[in-house]
């Protein structure tokens, strides 16, 4: 079960202390869930995942009861409440069948709860020198839905920590890079940018204005399989994700790249950060007017 941050979460409505988080267990039934980086007070991206949260609900057909106003709303009233300024906050939307009123997954009991979660962001070395990962042979159940899935996870997250690296670069069972297990995979290959069809992957916020932001610089860029056996031949690799954002990579398994001072990748992160910076600004708007473009 996660780790309840700060004073305050909500469930439903209401607020709660942090001392009564494990009362609220989402553990049983399925969950969908977004986890949105909170950056000077202000929730990034949030109207794209709460998008792609909707999406992901299509995938799982489960019916929506929350609205989009609600969850605003609720993120916040609780980032106001507990006077964050920086953090990852995370909502869940769990359907428990037990408690339903039938098999239709339109008639599940639905919860809906909002806390801040412990989160690491990198380090400037881990910016200027980039990271190291691993392989990992597994891939997710229904890639485009943001499902949690905690055996998967703890069997990563235990590789992950046995090799001392950041991240695990999945691999499917046709020998294809798919994502990242809690990210997504971005290859450079000459000048072009390339990275895993996103019917494979989970579209990830960060990953789509990355795509934007390779055609606001006129990089050349694809949405092809690469498969494992083809890293050793790759110019650079980068991170996306909430937390890390534009993060090269130094290594994968035996194979070191110069990730952090590829000019494709350094642009990338540049032209990302001015996207986030617009997007804080349409959200300060939004705020004033309860509208979005």
């Amino acid at each position: 079960m996660d780790k309840c941050m700060n004073e305050y979460f909500l469930f439903g409505d209401e607020f709660k202390r942090s001392e009564e988080f494990g009362n609220y267990d989402m553990s049983v039934g399925k969950s969908l869930y977004e986890v949105i980086r909170v950056s000077e007070g202000l929730p990034i991206f949030l109207m794209e995942h709460l998008n792609r949260l909707e999406n992901s609900a299509d995938i799982m057909k489960y019916t929506m009861r929350v609205t989009r106003d609600q969850i605003i709303n609720g993120i916040i009233m609780l980032i106001d409440k507990n006077k964050i300024c920086n953090g990852n906050v995370k909502l869940v939307v769990n359907y428990d069948p037990n408690k339903g009123s039938g098999e239709n997954n339109s008639l599940l009991n639905e919860r809906f709860l909002i806390y801040f979660i412990p989160h690491s962001y990198p380090t400037e070395q881990q910016y200027n020198e980039g990271v190291k990962t691993i392989t990992y042979h597994g891939e997710r159940i229904n890639p485009n839905a943001k499902v949690i899935n905690s055996d998967f996870r703890e069997k990563v997250n235990q590789q992950i920590a046995n090799s001392g690296v950041y991240e695990a670069i999945l691999v499917d069972d046709n020998g294809f890079i798919t994502e990242g297990s809690k990210s997504n995979i971005f290859m450079v290959i000459g000048s072009t940018v390339v990275t895993s069809k996103v019917e494979n992957v989970l579209p990830g916020i960060t990953r789509q204005f990355i795509i934007k932001s390779c055609q606001n610089l006129n990089i050349d860029f694809q949405e092809r399989n690469i498969y494992e056996k083809d890293i050793e031949s790759l110019t650079g690799l980068f991170i996306s994700g909430t937390s890390p954002e534009v993060l090269p990579i130094q290594c994968v398994d035996s194979f070191f790249f110069n990730s952090s001072k590829n000019s494709i990748i350094n642009s990338i992160m540049v032209e990302y950060q001015r996207e986030l910076d617009n997007n804080k600004q349409k959200f300060v708007k939004f705020l004033k007017n309860r509208t979005i473009n």
